[in-house]
């Protein structure tokens, strides 16, 4: 019993060490579109449509460094356009498998996002205007797109089976990001959306509140 408890002290240790390395690391109007929302009552499970891992240093890492570049171009701007205009990221009824928030072994202690099981194939869109820092395969989150946001946040969808934008390019609301899958490290195929208020990872907040101050109902 003693040992089953100093290895969870352990592993609760390492836990904090890792993600506080990681930290330090990394640091440095709205439109809504009508939706068939068929949502369900959450129904998290281990064997449901889920992440079951939501962290990878070297994404991280990338994001890090096009958002340095992102803010070093002058050249480029985010998109502007009074008033700023914000979406649903599908079109189709959909079911949450997770709620943001959850307990669980995910390297911040807790999910990071919301998980919305949908088919594979189903169009996933951009929840508000902004610049593509990363569209490419991002280790536990499969293939994702990450959106830097004018008022500072970031938007990233996970586990697509498909990316139908490119890095650097400018999207607005609504725009199409790929196609949903089950990429990465997923029990299912579902839609993983996280909203950040930085870029670095644990920075995470409740998308639900946020979509919802700008005028989009998730759930």
């Amino acid at each position: 019993m003693d040992h089953e408890i100093a290895s969870a002290g352990q592993g609760v240790t390492t836990r904090r060490r890792v993600l506080g390395a990681a930290a330090a690391l990394l640091a440095g109007g709205a439109l809504p579109l009508t939706a068939s929302r068929a949502v369900a009552r959450a129904d998290h499970s281990s064997s449901d449509h889920v992440c079951t891992g939501a962290y990878d240093a070297e994404f991280e890492a990338a994001l890090a460094e096009a958002d340095d570049l992102l803010s070093a171009d002058e050249t480029r701007r985010l998109p502007e356009g009074p008033p700023e205009r914000y979406a649903m990221p599908l079109r189709s009824g959909y079911r949450v498998t997770a709620p943001y928030g959850i307990r669980g072994n995910w390297l911040a202690g807790h999910h990071t996002g919301i998980d919305l099981a949908v088919p594979v194939g189903t169009p996933v869109y951009a929840v508000g205007p902004g610049s593509v820092l990363v569209a490419r395969w991002s280790g536990a989150y499969g293939n994702a797109v990450t959106v830097r946001m004018p008022d500072g946040h970031y938007a990233l969808v996970a586990h697509l089976s498909s990316i139908a934008v490119r890095e650097d390019q400018n999207v607005d609301a609504g725009f199409l990001l790929g196609r949903s899958g089950a990429t990465g490290r997923a029990t299912g195929p579902h839609l993983h959306l996280e909203i950040r208020a930085r870029r670095a990872y644990g920075s995470d907040i409740d998308p639900v509140a946020y979509l919802a101050e700008r005028g989009v109902r998730l759930v």
